[in-house]
């Protein structure tokens, strides 16, 4: 019976999760979808990465400083997840090998963060790594302890994350893309891994006179 209740309110969370992130995105309905109007804003106001506290998957410690000068292309995931992130991360490992290797590392790094950090410990996030082929260092996982931090990165880049009570969330997905100043430049669909590709390719070679 109680079973059944918390199914029920689940349900309900994500029902409500999607009429909100309709409502709500659509800027008066003259955007083609809610998500369109949400990246559009995104993209045009820029918000600058907020000072946090990473802990990685080698329990490591840093701000987004340690990226400074480089692009970082992340994603948001709770590796309890069995369905959206799976893909998120796979298409994430598919940019990743697709990009020319002299730019990993260099020009680009790949930042994957949780926002379960209660149960996405740096253990948990080193077997998690391993099944996408995160080398720890130019693709890292990375959990922010202090939930306010979040809270305010997640606010600030869009990111709608929403429990089921259950251990579970409601969220959206994509691919964010930060400048070398700490800037969101962009924000893509994460299905289309070679249009993001492309676009990573192209940011990369215009800069370095390719």
């Amino acid at each position: 019976m109680i079973k059944n209740r918390h199914t029920t309110v689940s349900c309900i969370v994500v029902l409500v999760f999607g009429l909100l992130l309709f409502y709500t995105g659509t800027d008066g309905f003259t955007a083609y979808t809610a998500e369109t109007a949400r990246v559009t804003k995104l993209v045009e106001e820029k918000p600058r990465f907020p000072e946090v506290t990473f802990e990685d998957s080698e329990g490591r410690t840093y701000s987004i400083s340690e990226f400074e000068g480089k692009y970082v292309f992340i994603t948001f995931i709770y590796t309890g997840c069995t369905t959206i992130c799976i893909k998120l991360e796979e298409n994430m490992s598919q940019v990743y090998n697709q990009l020319p290797s002299e730019y990993i590392g260099k020009d680009i790094v790949f930042l994957s963060i949780s926002f379960d950090p209660g149960k996405d410990d740096p253990a948990t996030l080193n077997k998690y790594k391993n099944l996408f082929g995160s080398d720890g260092e130019t693709w890292r996982m990375a959990r922010i302890p202090d939930q306010h931090q979040l809270d305010t990165l997640l606010k600030k880049f869009g990111v709608i994350v929403i429990p089921d009570g259950n251990g579970n969330f409601a969220h959206n997905s994509a691919f964010y893309l930060v400048n070398r100043q700490g800037d969101l430049e962009d924000v893509m669909d994460f299905t289309r891994v070679d249009k993001a590709t492309d676009k990573l390719k192209e940011t990369l070679e215009a800069e370095s006179g390719n």
